[in-house]
């Protein structure tokens, strides 16, 4: 019997030291958007960081930050009449994730959530900005450089929800590098939402 259970103790401390208990993790993509709201805004870019704990194996929860980042497209913008403009979404969820293969080589996981997303929304125009600039022999001068001047903007905190897969493989320097998708809605009010898919690549330990 003592045999027996010093063979559980063992196996024991192994599985928790292939499961650490905590969790962080980095990313960034592009983002394109679905749906209605492809009708009105290009592909953008994302960047996100989370952090978080694992209850075993097979599940675990994070606290995700994300960060989107689309333009407005061309026949939007000639149908309002501005030159440019972008939409930008900042979200903070809570995130299950389930890990569908935690002791293959490739990691294949769902993850999903909600939390509270805020839409900034602007409509920009090219500029020029004067500056003064310095040259050791000239002295000071002034200097026009182009800029973006913000004509117009609108900013609103809605909730939101997400759901999405992924998969991920091990390095030796006790890391996962991962690819993931995940499909966004943004609840808006009025029966309007925002839905747009990004698609990151990143690394968590």
């Amino acid at each position: 019997m003592k045999i027996i259970s010093s063979l559980f103790l063992v196996a024991g401390a192994m599985l928790a030291q292939e499961t650490s208990r905590f969790t962080f993790d980095v990313s960034g993509g592009f983002t394109s958007p679905v749906g209605n709201t492809g009708h009105y805004l290009d592909n953008g870019w994302n960047v996100g960081a989370g952090a978080g704990v694992n209850f075993g194996p097979w599940a675990g929860a994070l606290v995700q930050t994300n960060f989107n980042s689309m333009g407005i497209n061309s026949g939007t913008l000639n149908n309002v009449g501005f030159p440019g403009g972008d939409v930008h979404v900042f979200s903070a969820t809570l995130e299950p994730i389930v890990h569908l293969t935690p002791r293959s080589h490739f990691d294949l996981y769902v993850i999903g959530g909600g939390g509270l997303y805020h839409m900034y929304q602007e409509f920009t125009a090219p500029a020029v900005a004067t500056v003064t600039g310095y040259n050791p022999f000239f002295g000071f001068y002034a200097a026009n450089i182009p800029t973006t001047e913000v004509l117009s903007s609108y900013s609103v905190n809605k909730p939101g929800a997400n759901i999405g897969a992924g998969i991920a493989f091990g390095t030796k320097y006790h890391a996962k590098l991962f690819a993931e998708a995940r499909y966004d809605h943004v609840f808006l009010g009025n029966n309007r939402h925002m839905d747009y898919l990004p698609i990151s690549f990143g690394a968590r330990w």
